[in-house]
């Protein structure tokens, strides 16, 4: 049987699958999503979506992994060797999203500098976009490269190959064992201070504030789906990869459970936090709240440096405490990200684990130097919006619909997972992903299909759109395929399910 690296201890996994689920789109994301779907009553599809989609799909990935005992190509390989080409999709999705997802942690890097002396000054949008991005006029122009943008994403880049090249245990865990407590307890100081502020009350009441009406809206429901899925770091390798690292006698469905929650219990503390401090910003301004309210780049580097602004004491502190939660929180996503791409090379190429992350990330860290240019946002906004949504939507549909349906996997992954597992998997786990969630995700993907092949993206042109955003999110799949084409250099087609081989013995 094959040597793997393991986790030290189980909290030390589901610190890492937290860690790699909670990101830099809970805190800017979440927040206006449930606002602008229902406030209050958007928890409800928010709470049925994650039962239904998200935590189901946490265990199929969780068993996969497991069972398979492999990164995501191993995996669907050794599941069935014509699917191999669907984990190398995944993993170039992973790619992909490294090499963009390095430079807004290189941007929360920069604010945290710049926080304290509040050198973004009174024009904070016109800070961002011009002294600071020297922003490109034109969409497509790749312009010179920005040193302050540039110098930061070497460092984020230095600190996240440094963690993998440790390895799983003494690298990954040891990280997020630091990275994960410590995110939680700046952000609780962040909310703290938030909910203090004046006008903060009508900013957490416009949050909570139930609108039931929007519920019979199946727009609101598949905004529910969406924050689900791209919140949880599935259909794009990660989970199968880091419970490929799992002992024989994890409990997957339990792992699985507090994954789900915990991400989801961060995305309610940061929505907690961003309409706190909305509140105030509303309040100062003497303007209704939905006057405020923003999500994205703007929220983070727009947004928040002008509230800090109006604070009425401590400004330079708060501005610190923010910024280094992005960047937390983005370090412990990019980590498992790039291990994606990482353990694929270690299994396909039998390569040492420092040879992989030399390569790999090295390679990522090369090409994510196109967004540290004066072009970096308009390519980084077109390359995350085709590859969430042409890559890992997509490849989330495709997933379910092969396990479920083509290879008829359920049945096998559950009585995997069940002797192992205090929550045993029963009809709930079957019907959630045999039905509901290929429904609702093929739903959304036939809609976001007939948007996107009729109207462009934020109006870019169309050379913009096809080269930024159709050839990327499709040169995915098709390396993908390529990649599933090439001979592997160790022998894994053996029985690997190593749960039955050891109690065998």
């Amino acid at each position: 049987m094959e040597t793997r690296s393991q986790w030290g201890t189980r909290a030390g996994f589901i610190l890492a699958a937290v860690g790699s689920a909670i990101g830099l789109g809970n805190i800017w994301r979440f927040p206006a999503v449930a606002y602008e779907n229902g406030g209050g009553a958007f928890f409800i599809p928010y709470l049925f979506a994650l039962l239904t989609a998200g935590i189901p799909i946490l265990i199929m990935e969780f068993t996969m992994g497991h069972k398979y005992r492999g990164s995501a190509p191993l995996t669907f390989r050794r599941m069935n060797k014509k699917t191999e080409f669907i984990g190398w999709w995944g993993v170039l999705v992973a790619f992909v999203i490294s090499t963009y997802y390095s430079v807004i942690i290189a941007w929360a890097i920069s604010y945290a500098y710049f926080s304290l002396s509040l050198a973004w000054g009174s024009d904070t949008e016109g800070f961002l976009f011009g002294d600071y991005l020297k922003l490109a006029e034109v969409p497509g122009q790749v312009g010179s490269m920005v040193p302050g943008v540039l110098f930061p994403l070497i460092l984020v880049w230095a600190i996240v190959l440094f963690i993998l090249y440790r390895g799983v245990s003494k690298g990954i865990e040891l990280a997020n064992r630091i990275f994960i407590p410590a995110l939680v307890i700046i952000f609780l100081i962040i909310v703290v201070r938030a909910v203090t502020l004046p006008g903060a009350l009508s900013g957490l009441d416009a949050f909570f504030k139930p609108d039931f009406s929007q519920i019979l809206s199946p727009e609101v429901w598949i905004a529910a789906y969406g924050q689900i899925f791209f919140s949880l770091s599935i259909a794009f390798a990660i989970m199968i990869t880091y419970s490929s690292y799992l002992s024989r006698k994890s409990d997957i469905t339990n792992n699985a459970f507090i994954v789900g929650f915990g991400n989801s219990g961060f995305e309610l503390l940061a929505g907690i936090g961003v309409f706190g401090i909305l509140g105030f910003m509303a309040t100062q301004a003497n303007v209704p709240i939905d006057e405020v309210v923003s999500g994205g780049v703007g929220l983070a580097f727009v947004a928040f440096p002008a509230i800090i602004n109006e604070f009425p004491a401590m400004k330079e502190l708060f501005g610190l405490l923010f910024f280094l939660s992005l960047t937390l929180a983005g370090l412990t996503s990019l980590i498992s990200i790039t291990e994606t791409y990482v353990a694929g090379m270690v299994d396909k190429f039998n390569l040492s684990r420092g040879k992989s992350v030399l390569f790999g990330g090295g390679v990522a860290a090369i090409i994510s130097l196109l967004f540290a240019t004066q072009g970096g946002l308009f390519f980084l906004d077109v390359v995350d919006y085709f590859i969430n949504q042409f890559g890992v939507a997509f490849i989330g549909l495709v997933e379910v619909i092969l396990i479920a349906w083509i290879l008829r996997e359920l049945k096998g992954l559950k009585d995997h997972a069940n002797p192992i597992s205090d929550i045993r998997l029963g009809s709930w786990w079957t019907i959630s992903l045999g039905l509901i969630t290929p429904i609702v995700m093929g739903y959304m993907m036939i809609g976001l299909f007939k948007q996107n092949l009729t109207e462009n993206y934020e109006g870019y042109s169309d050379t913009f759109i096809l080269f930024g955003g159709w050839t990327v999110a499709g040169l995915a799949l098709l390396i993908g395929i390529l990649m599933s084409m090439t001979k592997w250099k160790a022998n894994v087609d053996e029985n690997v399910d190593y749960l039955d081989e050891r109690e065998a013995k």
